[in-house]
Parts: C-alpha cells; sequence; structure tokens
C-alpha cells in the first residue's frame, strides 16, 4: 500500500515516531518545568503559610513528574506513592539535623533537603502527591476514551444523580 491509501502522511527516509514511552517522558519533563516555576512564582507573589505549604505540595507534585520521567509508564497511585514516601523521607531525615547543618554549606542542599521537620508538612506533602495522582489518572482516562468519551461520561453520572 502506499501512504494515500492508508491516508497517511509520507515520512522522509529516517523519520521515526516517538515511542508512547518518549511522548510521556517529554510530557513529564515539562510538567517538572511548570511545576518548578509555579513553585518560583509562588514565593514571587506569596509569603507565609501559602508559600510554605503550597511548597510542600508542589515539592512532592516534583518528585511525581520525576517519576514519570524516569518510569513514564508507571500508574497513578504508584508515582504518588513513590513521590509521597521520597517527601515523607526527606522530612523525617530533618530530624536527625544534617539537612540544617548541610543546609548551612549549600543553597541547593536546602532547597532539596530542608532544614527542621515540621508535622503538618506532612499533609501538604500528600496533597501534592494526590493533585498529581488525580492529573495523572484524568490524563490517562482522556487519552484512553478521548475528551468526548470522558463528557460522556460525566453527563451519564449527572443524569443519573438528578433521576434520584
Amino acid at each position: 500500500m502506499n501512504p494515500s491509501e492508508t491516508h497517511e502522511q509520507p515520512r522522509s527516509p529516517g523519520a521515526t515516531r516517538a515511542t508512547p514511552a518518549a511522548r510521556r517522558r517529554v510530557i513529564a519533563v515539562l510538567a517538572a518545568l511548570l511545576t518548578v516555576a509555579a513553585g518560583l512564582g509562588i514565593r514571587a507573589v506569596a509569603d507565609g503559610p501559602v508559600t510554605k505549604y503550597g511548597g510542600d505540595a508542589l515539592y512532592t507534585l516534583l518528585l511525581y513528574t520525576l517519576v514519570l520521567v524516569v518510569a513514564p509508564r508507571a500508574r497513578p497511585a504508584i508515582a504518588a506513592t513513590v513521590a509521597l514516601a521520597a517527601s515523607w523521607a526527606v522530612e523525617f531525615f530533618q530530624i536527625t539535623g544534617i539537612p540544617a547543618e548541610l543546609a548551612t554549606r549549600s543553597v541547593l542542599a536546602r532547597l532539596v533537603l530542608g532544614t527542621s521537620f515540621n508535622p503538618p508538612d506532612l499533609f501538604w506533602y500528600a496533597v501534592g502527591g494526590a493533585l498529581g495522582w488525580a492529573v495523572h489518572a484524568l490524563a490517562e482516562r482522556t487519552s484512553r476514551t478521548g475528551l468526548a468519551g470522558l463528557a460522556g461520561r460525566a453527563d451519564r453520572a449527572v443524569q443519573r444523580s438528578s433521576r434520584r
């Protein structure tokens, strides 16, 4: 068959199509960059608890995107669990005082490891993991069914709830 019979665009010699894993990896890198930009943006326009706890949630969201860079086929629950476990491990590591000592010598260490244990951070890390999970699951569902399929399911759910 020639390309006109299959309605495919002819490819130049040597051109290859990106694999689904490669596309997912590129999307994850872009999401990581967007997450870093959001973190810097929140620090530029806010302060206090919004910056502190928003940053905590974004920290785990960034780890979530990095999990997907390394393992682009990871399911949302697995990626969220790994990102949350890493966030909590870093937070509990702060109890040792080692991150605080390292932070005095390196801005990067302070940004990555933090300085002091704060129990509410554990909750906000979970918020970031849940946000990543929700967006990832929605994106997977949308890519499988298309937006029309997702909208159709939402319409049916609304109709069922209105009958009650």
